[in-house]
């Protein structure tokens, strides 16, 4: 029993190791590794004019990167009359409040960079609070991620899911 109980203890430790060791070389990379967090971008052509978003609609996920701090992440996103949304859930979690740090960041700076397909577009974070076009936002994160179900309007009107929409910078 001791050995196992010695052997868990290193195989624990082995992992705690190499996850706080990716988290830290995360921060090195050109943008994020799937759920790990990344540095700024190094990479990607700067776009020179507002695109017809409609070819994001069915993407799954995109790149974007905080200018403060610049850490970069990967998030889900949803496309509806023409304009980008990217949605945040798990907010009044207390996991949410250690592992959602960039949602608290982007609303005191929400200066951000959305890169799709090795382009770069210069963006603002804006928190939705209310409006017309929340619900349809939220029937669209249902049929892409909730298995066609559309998210229960609770979440949003909780603040257990924030959604931002990416307007481009300046305007």
């Amino acid at each position: 029993m001791k050995t196992f109980v010695k052997c868990l203890g290193y195989t624990l430790g082995v992992i705690v190791v190499l996850v706080l060791g990716m988290l830290v070389l995360g921060r090195f990379a050109d943008g994020p590794l799937e759920i790990i967090p990344g540095g700024p971008f190094e990479s990607g052509e700067v776009a020179s004019q507002e695109p017809d978003w409609s070819f994001a609609k069915d993407y799954g996920t995109v790149e974007f990167q905080l200018l403060d701090p610049a850490a970069s992440r990967t998030t889900w996103l949803a496309v509806h009359d023409g304009r980008v949304f990217i949605p945040s859930g798990y907010m009044t979690t207390w996991w949410g409040k250690i592992w959602k740090q960039w949602p608290l960041q982007a609303e005191k700076d929400g200066r951000t960079i959305l890169r799709v397909d090795g382009k770069l577009y210069d963006r603002m974070l804006v928190r939705v609070m209310g409006g017309p076009e929340i619900d349809p936002v939220i029937a669209e994160l249902g049929r892409k991620y909730g298995g066609g179900a559309p998210f229960p309007r609770e979440a949003f009107d909780s603040g257990y899911l924030w959604i931002f929409e990416l307007v481009p910078r300046g305007s």
